[in-house]
C-alpha cells in the first residue's frame, strides 16, 4: 500500500515549507513567573506540589515517602544518589528497587512509590515530559506504580510552552507527557483517578542556587 502511495505522489511538486509564525509563548519570559505558573497549573491538575532547594531535597523526599507509608521505592538508573542517600533510606526501612528490564508488570504494581527526574516541564500546560534519560528510567516505571514523585530543577528545566519544549526534546526518544495524576471522566464528567497510571503525582520543584 505504501509503495502505491509513493508511486501516486512521485510526480507531485515539493511541499511548501511549513510557516511557523505562531506565538511560541503566551506569557512573559520571566523565570520566577514561569515557575509560579507551572506550580499553579500542576495543582490545578490535582498534582501535589512542593518546593525546596537542593540541600532540602533529600529530607523532603524521605518525608513524602514516609507520609505515603512506602515500604519500597523504585530508583531509576542515573537518579542522583544525593537525592535519596542510601543510609537515610535504610534508616527509615524503605527498600530500594532498581529499574530492571526483566521486571514484570505484576512486580512493578507491587512497588509503593517511584522517584524520577524529568527532561522538561511546560508552565502553560502544567505538563512534565520524561524522555527515558538518566534519572527517569523506562516509561513503564511511571505508569504502573500508584505513586510517582517527580523532581523538576527550576528554573532550568521549565519552559513556557509546548513549542519551546519540543526544541529541547529528541523526537526519537520515548517521550511521556504527564499532566497531573492519571484520570479519566465519563460522559457525566465523573472523574476517576488511577485508571492508566499513578493515582497520586507529587512534583518537587527544586530551586537551584542561582535561581
Amino acid at each position: 500500500m505504501l509503495a502505491r502511495v509513493r508511486e501516486a505522489v512521485s510526480a507531485a511538486p515539493p511541499a511548501p515549507e511549513a510557516e511557523r509564525t505562531y506565538l511560541r509563548s503566551h506569557v512573559p519570559d520571566d523565570p520566577a513567573a514561569l515557575v509560579d505558573l507551572l506550580h499553579a497549573n500542576l495543582a490545578d491538575y490535582r498534582a501535589l506540589v512542593h518546593r525546596t532547594d537542593p540541600d532540602g531535597l533529600p529530607a523532603l523526599l524521605l518525608r513524602l515517602l514516609a507520609e505515603r507509608g512506602a515500604n519500597t521505592v523504585l530508583i531509576p538508573s542515573g537518579l542522583p544518589h544525593q537525592w535519596l542517600p542510601r543510609a537515610d533510606v535504610t534508616r527509615i526501612d524503605i527498600t530500594r528497587i532498581h529499574d530492571r528490564a526483566a521486571s514484570s508488570p505484576h512486580e512493578l504494581d507491587a512497588v509503593d512509590s517511584v522517584v524520577t527526574g524529568c527532561a522538561v516541564a511546560v508552565a502553560e500546560t502544567g505538563t512534565l515530559v520524561l524522555d527515558g534519560g538518566p534519572g527517569q528510567g523506562r516509561r513503564r516505571i511511571t505508569l504502573v506504580p500508584d505513586h510517582h514523585i517527580c523532581v523538576v530543577r527550576v528554573p532550568d528545566q521549565v519552559v513556557a510552552s509546548v513549542p519551546q519544549a519540543l526544541t529541547r526534546l529528541d523526537p526519537t526518544r520515548p517521550l511521556t507527557w504527564i499532566s497531573g495524576p492519571s484520570a479519566t471522566s465519563d460522559i457525566e464528567l465523573d472523574r476517576v483517578e488511577g485508571v492508566h497510571g499513578p493515582r497520586t503525582l507529587e512534583v518537587v520543584l527544586v530551586h537551584e542556587p542561582d535561581a
